[in-house]
């Protein structure tokens, strides 16, 4: 184990972000100098905190299954090399998780029971990333190739998981993104300031020198039909993500200025990264609201700011969360507490139990909304009489989730749906169309990028047992499993 005292002797520590001042007037990492050189200095003594539990609740935190203990072990004794090793045994893309995941599996960290948990997407990162510097990440091309085709459409987290564990077991597999780059909503969905896109980019150049093709700019289902890949691939893996938007359909939404986030980020990631960009919806000089308190709703936050907008002002219909885990949620659920993402640091209005009712316009244009103070009753938010007011808001952004994937794919190859409007599959991810399978959150619904992962390499599984009549690839996850959530 890690040192036997290392979680008496040192408390939690995490690495300083640039000053706010400093990083709202750049697009680049928050951290200086990139989170691995800030984390650098104190990341030994963070990994020697781990106890190496009897029964370690942190793999069952995390669907990947990574081996914490381990590398937390190994990075303690100064063994980068064979941390690599057992951080890629179980997760393709530990840099992704690493500065994206929530990290459920410092929240099922032991130590966490009364005191603060590991670092443990901090040791992830650093480990990868520490990798990539030293030059040992490199291409894995298969020893033999096993004559199948595969073509995944979709290039997120899920389906460059899936690719990378198909290409390796010795299929050829060609994958299929409508954007211009590969990365899906990792490319044009999350900031710069949150993953720099030569994170993505040096992935992508591995998986090309180990074989997987990526073709770009093809809309499947447009450019080409679904019937041509299932007819010209022995396999096909859908992995297109949950990409139909939650609306907020109240009197004022056809006012202009009223924008889904993903109409807003995509934008602002390629005018940042030197794009050219018609028409693009800028916040410099406005009022701007994001309804909708997730991850998307800070991303927004943060990218408003940074285009010099007048104020931000953040709406959610819950109620503010605690500021420790709440008894309902205990040891070792997920909990709902209150979290301060690096783009609230930066500036902005947090408003929690309201709703908004109304947006007000003056030439065909948004100006301010209407909202109410909200109260739970019998399951239901109830507005709380004599709170209704307005705001000011020339541009209003939604991040209110998404609720299924495009319902034409689903039509263009007749897939089963199940209750909840994602693409039905069986235990190895199978739908009911022979030869087409489905990963990531086409199939399971809005989730993490952790999730995302492990259902792209439990798909590879699937899909190799469907080619070859058996399969030595892992399968972290069934379908149906779902996360640890109170």
């Amino acid at each position: 184990m890690a040192d036997p005292r290392g979680f008496l002797t040192h408390p939690r520590e995490v690495a300083e972000r640039r000053p706010v001042d400093e990083r709202v007037q750049d697009w680049q990492e928050v951290y200086p100098g990139g989170l691995a050189t800030a984390l650098a200095p104190i990341i030994t003594d963070q990994a020697s905190r781990c106890m190496d539990c009897g029964v370690p609740f942190c793999h069952f935190g995390c669907p990947l299954g990574n081996l914490i203990p381990e590398w937390n072990d190994l990075v303690w004794r100064g063994d980068w090399r064979e941390a690599l090793s057992r951080l890629h045994q179980t997760n393709n893309f530990p840099e992704f998780t690493g500065r994206l995941c929530p990290a459920p599996c410092e929240t099922a960290c032991v130590e966490g029971i009364n005191k603060d948990p590991v670092t443990i997407k901090n040791v992830e990162v650093s480990i990868i990333d520490k990798a990539w510097a030293d030059l040992r990440v490199v291409p894995e091309p298969p020893q033999w190739h096993t004559l199948k085709t595969v073509a995944v459409v979709g290039s997120g987290p899920s389906g460059l998981a899936a690719a990378q564990q198909l290409t390796r077991a010795g299929h050829t597999v060609a994958v299929y993104e409508r954007d211009d780059q590969v990365g899906g909503l990792m490319r044009y969905g999350i900031p710069e300031f949150k993953m720099e896109k030569s994170v993505i980019n040096r992935r992508v150049k591995q998986m090309t020198l180990e074989g997987t093709v990526f073709k770009t700019g093809v809309a499947v289902g447009t450019d080409i039909a679904w019937k041509d890949l299932t007819d010209r691939f022995d396999a096909v893996l859908i992995a297109i993500g949950s990409r139909v938007p939650r609306d907020l359909r109240i009197p004022g939404r056809e006012l202009d200025g009223i924008h889904q986030a993903m109409e807003f980020l995509p934008q602002a990631n390629r005018a940042a990264l030197g794009q050219e960009v018609e028409n693009q919806i800028v916040a410099t000089g406005k009022d701007v609201v994001v309804i909708g308190g997730g991850d998307t709703g800070a991303d927004c936050i943060g990218t408003a700011l940074r285009q010099g907008a007048r104020s931000v002002t953040s709406l959610e219909i819950m109620p503010k969360p605690p500021l420790t885990r709440p008894d309902s949620q205990p040891w070792p659920t997920f909990p709902m507490i209150y979290r301060v993402a690096s783009a609230h640091e930066e500036g902005g209005e947090r408003l929690y139990a309201v709703n908004t009712t109304e947006f007000l316009g003056q030439d065909g244009a948004v100006s301010s909304l209407k909202l109410t103070e909200v109260t739970m009753v019998e399951g239901k938010f109830e507005p709380v009489p004599g709170t209704e007011r307005e705001i000011p808001a020339q541009l209003v952004l939604l991040c209110m989730g998404f609720v299924g994937p495009e319902p034409a794919v689903v039509a263009d190859l007749g897939l089963a749906t199940d209750g909840r409007g994602n693409i039905a599959r069986n235990d190895n991810f199978r739908t009911n169309v022979d030869g087409v399978f489905v990963c990531g959150d086409a199939g399971r619904g809005q989730s993490l990028i952790v999730w995302a992962i492990a259902e792209g390499r439990s798909a590879a599984h699937g899909v190799d047992s469907y080619l070859m009549g058996s399969s030595l690839l892992p399968k972290p996850i069934a379908p149906t499993l779902r996360p640890l959530m109170a």
